[in-house]
């Protein structure tokens, strides 16, 4: 799965619930994470907020790809 940032304390990740692929979108305010929803498509994204030009992808240090 995979997480993109974006600036605003947005974070989007790539999950899976109820056996269905989700995005869900949290925005970090004062240290405080809050989730603003989940989508189902890349296109619901922007009634979030989220700009798809400013996400950029949050990859760990210690992430492998093999």
């Amino acid at each position: 799965m995979g997480q993109w940032r974006a600036p605003g304390g947005i974070l989007v990740e790539a999950i899976i619930l109820d056996d269905r692929p989700l995005l869900r979108v949290s925005h970090r305010v004062n240290g405080t994470t809050y989730l603003q929803g989940y989508c189902t498509t890349v296109a619901e994204l922007a009634a979030h907020g989220v700009d798809l030009a400013e996400l950029v992808e949050d990859t760990s240090l210690d992430h492998h790809r093999a």
